[in-house]
């Protein structure tokens, strides 16, 4: 598993060893002991979550408030997305940036996102099925969001404005300037 630190502080990208023969593949997705050696501290995930979605669906970009903010290790089992995470934490010296990669079923490749970081992905393929690990459980009352479309943000998802599907939600989520609640300098990444 090669777990590399990428240009924004506290974000990781994952790449593990897949074993194929004419039979198939075996990958180990999850490892605590080598995550938790690349980032220097512990790590609990106490619950996964997995969506399924058509081609042109945007989830986000979603975070949680303290005491409810969560930590992410994402990755995709079938299909093809843009997986962007957006630093949300005032005073950082990459505050409103944003990382975008590819995650596939075919390659593999899984981001670890700390807390004080928006979340957010684009379905690429026909469909994909989206996994994920979360260190602290859901709480709707601490559920927020950016606009996906926020200017400042500067994300190209890739596809044309016209062809993504969004819930009613992430159409009304406020631009990162008219955010209220976000995270400080301070917010411990784990």
């Amino acid at each position: 598993m090669i777990i590399e630190p990428m240009d924004i502080k506290g974000l990781y990208l994952i790449k593990p060893e897949v074993h194929g023969d004419q039979r198939g593949y075996f990958v180990e997705t999850f490892r605590q002991d080598i995550l938790e050696r690349a980032l220097g501290h512990n790590v609990n995930f106490i619950q996964d979550n997995e969506s399924r979605s058509s081609r042109g669906v945007l989830r986000g970009i979603h975070f949680q408030l303290p005491p409810f903010a969560q930590s992410k290790l994402v990755r995709v089992i079938e299909g093809e997305v843009l997986d962007v995470a957006v630093d949300l934490r005032r005073g950082s010296p990459t505050f409103g940036h944003h990382l975008a990669v590819h995650l596939s079923g075919d390659n593999k490749h899984q981001l670890f996102i700390p807390r004080g970081f928006g979340h957010g992905f684009v379905v690429l393929s026909e469909s994909a099925i989206f996994s994920y690990k979360v260190d602290n459980y859901y709480s709707p009352d601490h559920d927020r969001g950016v606009a996906f479309d926020d200017p400042a943000l500067g994300i190209d998802w890739q596809l044309p404005a016209d062809s993504l599907i969004l819930s009613n939600k992430d159409r009304k989520q406020p631009t990162l300037s008219q955010a209220d609640n976000l995270f400080d300098i301070n917010t411990s990444f784990y």
